[in-house]
This record gives C-alpha cells, structure tokens and sequence, in this order.
C-alpha cells in the first residue's frame, strides 16, 4: 500500500486546539490510550504489518509553509508559539504498540500528553483503511459516492440548516473523503459550513470546525475530582481561547450532571453545547429549558448534534427546534463511510494520566448511552458513586 497520510493537518481540529491547550497548562502529563473494536470487526491476516507500516511512514510528516499560513489566517486563537512548535513536531512511532492475534488486534499509545493527543484520529482512519484495502471489500464507483453525497446536500439545502463534515476518523478511505468534500464544497446551496478536518479545510478553503473532546474533561476529573470536572474544564478552557471556541462538550458524565455545572457564568461564556449521544430531542429540549431556566434567550445559542447522524435524523431534529434554538449538524460516518459496505464502528480513548506529583490514574467517560462508557469497571463504580449515578448496568462498557 502507498502511505496513507501525506499531511500533518490531516486530523480533526480539536486535537490541535486541545492540543495548544495542554501545552499551555499541562506540559508535564503523560498519557495512554486504547483502541476499542466496538463493532467486533474481524481483521484480516498481515493486518497489524501493514498498519505499523502506515504508522512508520507518519514520521516524515511536517507542517508545511503554505499549511501554517493557513492556519495563522483562519485560526488567529493559535499562538505564533504554538504554531512554531506544530511546525518542529513529528510523529514518533515508537509511542505506539501494535499487535494482531488471530483476527483482534490491539493498538495503545503511550507518551507526553501534549504529543500523543494527535494519534487517535489518525490511527482510527489508518485502521479503517488498511481494513478496507486487505479485505479487498468492492464499494460504491466514485461517481456514486458523489451523487450519493449530493442528494444529501439537496436535502440540506432544502432543510436550511448549518452541516459540517466531522467523518474523518471512520472514513472509508482518503479517496472517499476527497470526494466527498469536493462535492461538499462545490455543491449550490448554502448548508455545508465546513469540515472538522484541517487538512481538507486548507485543500478546499473552507472553515476548519471544532473545540475540544471527552479526554480534556476525562483527565480534569481524573486529577481534580469529578465533581469539579465540567465547571473546571470549561473554565480552563477559558482561560486559553478567551472566548473563542465557545462550543462546551456536554456528556462526559452525563448530560443531567454537566447542566448541574453549566452555571450562568459560563452558559453566558459559551455560544452552544454539542450533542454526542442520548436522544437527541430530549436532549434539545433540556437545553432550552436551561437556558430559559438561565433567563438567557434560546435563540441566540446553538446546539450542534453530532452522535450518529443520517438525513433522516437531521431531517427529525431540525422540524422540532427549527425556529427555537440555534441549529447545527457535525456529520461523520454517514457521509465519509456510507459506500455500501458496514461501516466500522471503532474508537480509540485516552485510558489512563499521570503526572508529576500524581501516579497513573485511570479516567472515564459515562456517556448518556451506557453502551458509550469507558473506564474501568473499579473506578466506572467510584465515578458513578461520587456522582450519585447508580449502580453499573451490566451493558456497561468498560475496559479492564
């Protein structure tokens, strides 16, 4: 296989802007992470040689000239400081280890935080590819995927609402992601409003998207406390955008407990609040009731849904709150990966941080799906506990 990854810019935003943020606050941490085959995807044989070989080949990649100006245009929140050290960083594979028995593999990172924060988007993409390419699976002719693509946009356009390309860690493949940011991008209508990935944003001139992820919360609540984790996070974040990148992250231990947080302070700091699993219209409805609650107008703020989305959801969403509250969509697997194959169903999570003055320390994520928990099973028990969450459900997911 020719080498995969040709940019460094080739990731979601929110890895470099969190990854600006924990160089400007938390320089010392280390962390790991774990791939986790949520779909029980059978890799095939050569699988992990191949992947390592893609992986090795990360190293050569550089920030280029051209890159950086694009970034110091379109993105003026990113220091000229941090931008020289994007410009001096390189992938080092040796902070990945990867292994193949049979048909499972894994795949875990291990390093200074303020590095290893940009693996996981890429390696899910690269494993996604390599999966595609040795299974030797036949999808979609080019031309389908555009007019597959295209009668989406049709449908947006239709709705009048704000869509977003967020797919790129479970594409299908680069090719099919070009493809469908060209018809994205030069498709009449007004709802494609950018992509979450900077690469593609730099190729096609559009608006890079995003903010931060579940681990910047998962790591305040491993080393601060949980009960502190949202307020603390928000509030760090703060500290570093001043205002820009105002979209908060609401599920990390449930959507119920952050709005307990989400004071008037910061329900005023910030433009939105993203959604990322539970169901959507209940999930609408207690924002608004929020901030009504709040005395701040709907209206003038914006949810953006982002958990699993295809027309028909964006179609069911937009007609109840159309009007109400600001809207808009982040759309992955349904436009990058809907090629007439399963679509994988794969991520990759930050597992454990340690620091200084503090020994490894495992972190969670109690999502508003149980199916969408990680931790483990031990410290799932005390989160929940100290969160007054109930007990663990037996579809609880956890990693030992």
């Amino acid at each position: 296989m020719n080498n995969i990854f040709n940019s460094i810019l080739d990731n979601d935003f929110y890895k470099f802007t969190m990854q600006y943020a924990v160089t400007k606050l938390y320089p010392d941490v280390i962390a790991r992470y774990k791939f986790i085959n949520r779909g029980k995807h059978e890799f095939p044989e050569g699988f992990a040689e191949e992947l390592q070989n893609q992986v090795n080949a990360m190293s050569n990649l550089a920030l280029t000239k051209d890159e950086k100006k694009f970034l110091i245009e379109n993105c003026p929140y990113l220091s000229p400081a941090y931008l020289d050290f994007l410009q001096g960083y390189r992938y080092d594979p040796s902070e990945v280890k990867i292994s193949q028995d049979g048909i499972n593999v894994s795949v875990e990172v291990e390093g200074n935080w303020y590095r290893t924060i940009l693996w996981e988007v890429p390696l899910l993409a690269l494993i996604s590819e390599v999966f595609y390419t040795l299974s030797d699976a036949q999808r979609m002719t080019n031309e389908e995927v555009t007019k597959n693509t295209s009668d989406k946009v049709d449908l947006y356009n239709k709705l009048g609402v704000n869509v977003a390309e967020f797919g790129t860690r479970r594409r299908h493949s680069y090719e099919v992601h070009d493809i469908v940011m060209q018809e994205l991008t030069n498709h009449s209508g007004q709802s494609f409003v950018g992509t979450s990935n900077v690469h593609f944003a730099h190729k096609y001139g559009v608006k890079p998207i995003g903010t931060h992820a579940h681990e910047w919360f998962m790591f305040h609540a491993a080393r601060f406390g949980y009960k502190v984790a949202n307020s603390m996070s928000l509030d760090r974040w703060v500290k570093v955008y001043y205002g820009d990148l105002g979209i908060a992250l609401t599920d990390t231990y449930t959507s119920d407990i952050f709005f307990r947080q989400f004071d008037k302070k910061l329900s005023k700091l910030f433009d939105g609040v993203r959604h990322d699993s539970g169901d959507p219209i209940e999930f609408g409805e207690k924002v608004i009731a929020h901030y009504q609650k709040m005395g701040i107008n709907p209206e003038h703020k914006t949810i953006i849904f982002s958990d699993g989305l295809n027309s028909e959801k964006v179609e069911i969403i937009a007609n109840a709150f159309k009007g109400r509250i600001g809207l808009s969509f982040g759309i992955g697997t349904n436009l990058t990966n809907d090629v007439g194959l399963r679509a994988m169903n794969i991520v990759m999570k930050l597992t454990e941080i340690s620091s200084i003055d503090i020994p490894w320390t495992g972190v969670v994520k109690l999502s508003d799906e149980r199916n969408k928990h990680t931790g483990s099973e031990k410290d799932i028990h005390l989160a929940k506990e100290i969160l007054q969450l109930g007990e663990i459900k037996a579809n609880d997911e956890v990693l030992k």
